[in-house]
This record gives C-alpha cells, structure tokens and sequence, in this order.
C-alpha cells in the first residue's frame, strides 16, 4: 500500500510539472526549496521563538563506546515548533519533496525503490551507516 501511495505520488508529480521540465530548472527548484526548509527553520528560531539552538561541543569520554554517543549527543534543539512554524517546515518539505519526485521522473528513477534501497541499507548496517 505504501509503495503505492509513493507511486502515485511520482506520477502525479509527472502529470502536474509543466513549468520545470527541464532538469536544470529541477535541480535548481530542489536547491531553493532546500534553501527555504533552513530558512523556516531559522526564522522559527529568529522570530518564532517556538524553537531554540543551544550549540555547543559535547565532551565524549575516552572510553565511550559507539552505543553511548547515542546518549551523549544530542540535536541541539530545546522546544517544538508551534503551529504556524510547523505549517511552514511542513510546506518547505512538501515542495522539496515534489521536486524531489521530479527528478526522479527525469532520470527514470522510482522514489519508492529509492526509499526501500536505502531502507534496507539502513537496516543492515545500522549504527555502522554514517551517512
């Protein structure tokens, strides 16, 4: 069902892009909506409020083991996005998202097998994958 669902997506994705067909444009449209997800990030922390960064390095002991840096490092985020912010993160990612599945329409790419690849890769490799 969810592959479906993925599916569909791409192909309406196909059916819907008539303004930037061209891979250039694609690639470019990814890279801004890249660019406005951080901006919405940012501006949640700037001007928001909802969230907070609190950055800064974290002492490892020597004798921790790959299973503590779990425990020992974290996000650096204090707080949840309100609503509003939410909304717009939310949108910011919808749009990479449909840009995304663009350009797998381009270069004949499923954005489901894509999924399930990297899936599997994660689930064997585990803590091992840094990526």
């Amino acid at each position: 069902m969810k592959d479906l669902i993925c599916d569909e997506f791409q192909q309406t994705v196909a059916e819907l892009l008539i303004r930037h067909q061209s891979i250039l444009d694609i690639l470019t449209k990814a890279q801004e909506c890249s660019a406005r997800i951080n901006r919405a990030v940012v501006k949640a922390v700037t001007a928001c409020g909802c969230i907070k960064i609190i950055a800064e390095k974290k002492p490892i002991p020597p004798d921790a083991t790959l299973a503590d840096l779990k425990n020992l490092l974290d996000s650096h985020l204090e707080g949840q996005l309100c609503p509003q912010c939410r909304d717009m993160v939310e949108t910011e990612a919808g749009k990479f998202l449909f840009y995304l599945a663009a350009l797998c329409n381009q270069l004949d790419l499923s954005l489901y097998d894509i999924l399930l690849k990297e899936y599997k890769k994660l689930n064997t490799l585990r803590i091992f994958n840094f990526t």
